[in-house]
């Protein structure tokens, strides 16, 4: 790997953060405009990671109409299940995984759980039944445990406030982009590499898809800093000074707040929070999992025919411009400081427009429903998650942010084993998009009534309870 070049034209490694060098004077980063130009990317070997991460969780979906679900005899019912069932195992470990992160640092944990999860990926082109296939998707959810949470928790180390909405969307632009290359890769691999080495096309996407998380593995072991107090590619300014900022930041929102890790664990509001996740989610698993099956069934809901290519570009459509939109989204919040309205805003807009998709005249119209829902999710979820970095720091972060990815990620097996049993039980897809759109309005109206951050303790807690952040 070569070095970057940062727009100070100053090298930087190709792991990390671009990061400033400390202004002269004023060193607010919510007052500096200066230093909100010049935060410009997140770590590139944790983007790429993450779309191999998100690629094999939601592969599964091109999987299922394009021989999987015939080859072992799923209904849309346990095709849902059997996609959901990832989530209930990453629920049990994500809370210990990112306290594990926290303690003994984003190197190490990360590529940890990257070889357990590449290693099972690259087992399911081998499953012979579907039990089998429910067992290794529930593990794949145990070995990927922590990661997400754990990126996000790695960048509150690296981004202060006034630049993390940006930051995370910079990272979470992995998501529509793995959506819309992933479609289009995962069709071509169908495709091609249906009868190579013995294997149906299904089989051989997931075969080639998984190997990319074990290189990746070691790619993260060598080349991610921690914290900046070890990033050795910073000059000694640089480096004190960023880690001055947020210092100041974490002990400033240890005072402010007074939330301990127990409390970051049994709040209402980290509940909540969990909730709204859980609704932003859940449109994003709904349409991961279910879009190329709602494509595929354009043949008999509009007379619409389109080869296995053809459906993976057309479903690359909403990502495309869900990523654009989502970076553009996220620096308007990161410039106006605004939060509350950034989360529910394309939340209420996205909600409202997915249940009318399969109501409209013709294919043409209902994906432009369909993308707007994207967008719509792509675009509350960086500055969702600026949200418990608001009162939460240390020890309670990486509970906190951990409770609320576990407890949010639920949806990730509702979406699919809903929409799935709608489907068996009504004979169509309208149904479950309507749930979709309920779910993001709901957490809309939980947003607007958090808002932003919580209000001010009136009586501090005990001193000791700073300890716990540490």
């Amino acid at each position: 790997m070569t070095n970057t070049i940062s727009v100070d034209g100053t090298e930087r490694h190709p792991s990390c953060p671009t990061i400033p060098a400390p202004p002269r004077k004023r060193t607010s980063s919510r007052r500096n405009p200066w230093l909100d130009g010049r935060v410009t990317t997140t770590c590139p070997v944790s983007g790429r990671v993450y779309f191999v991460n998100y690629l094999d969780r939601v592969n599964i979906g091109f999987a299922g109409p394009n021989g999987m679900n015939k080859a072992l005899g799923l209904t849309s019912t346990a095709f849902g299940f059997v996609s959901g069932i990832f989530f209930l195992g990453y629920l049990i470990l994500e809370v210990p995984s990112n306290l594990a992160l926290h303690r003994f640092g984003a190197r190490r944990w990360l590529a940890r759980i990257m070889i357990t999860w590449g290693v099972l990926a690259t087992v399911l082109p081998f499953v012979p039944n579907a039990t089998t296939l429910i067992v290794l998707r529930f593990l794949l959810g145990v070995a990927e445990a922590g990661f997400f949470p754990g990126i996000i928790l790695y960048l509150t180390y690296w981004f202060p406030a006034a630049q993390r909405a940006k930051a995370v969307a910079l990272f979470m632009v992995a998501v529509p982009v793995s959506s819309a290359i992933g479609s289009t890769v995962s069709s071509l691999l169908i495709v091609g590499g249906h009868g190579l080495f013995g294997l149906d096309g299904w089989r051989f996407m997931f075969l080639v898809e998984g190997i990319p998380a074990i290189l990746l593995a070691f790619a993260t072991w060598f080349w991610l800093t921690d914290k900046p107090e070890k990033a050795k590619w910073l000059n000694a300014d640089e480096r004190q000074w960023l880690i001055t900022e947020l210092e100041t930041e974490r002990k400033a929102t240890i005072a402010e707040h007074h939330w301990p890790l127990k409390k970051a664990l049994t709040h209402p509001r980290i509940l909540a929070l969990a909730f709204v996740y859980f609704a932003i989610a859940y449109g994003l698993y709904a349409l991961g999992f279910f879009l190329p099956t709602i494509i595929a069934g354009f043949g008999a809901e509009f007379g619409t025919k389109l080869s296995v290519v053809q459906s993976g570009l057309v479903n690359a459509i909403p990502y495309v411009i869900g990523a654009l939109v989502m970076v553009f989204w996220a620096r308007h919040g990161d410039r106006t400081g605004e939060r509350k309205w950034h989360v529910a805003l394309p939340m209420l807009v996205g909600g409202a427009a997915i249940p009318i998709a399969l109501y409209l005249g013709n294919p043409y119209a209902a994906m432009v429903a369909v993308t707007i829902c994207a967008v719509g999710v792509c675009c509350a979820l960086p500055t969702f998650w600026t949200l418990p970095s608001n009162f939460l720091a240390g020890a309670a972060a990486a509970g906190g942010i951990a409770l609320i990815n576990s407890l949010g990620n639920i949806s990730g097996f509702a979406a699919p084993y809903i929409t799935g049993w709608l489907r068996d039980l009504t004979g169509t897809q309208r149904t479950g998009l309507w749930v979709v759109g309920a779910c993001m309005v709901a957490g809309a109206i939980v947003t607007i009534a958090l808002g932003a951050r919580p209000r001010m303790s009136a009586v501090p807690e005990r001193k000791n309870s700073s300890a716990q952040e540490s």
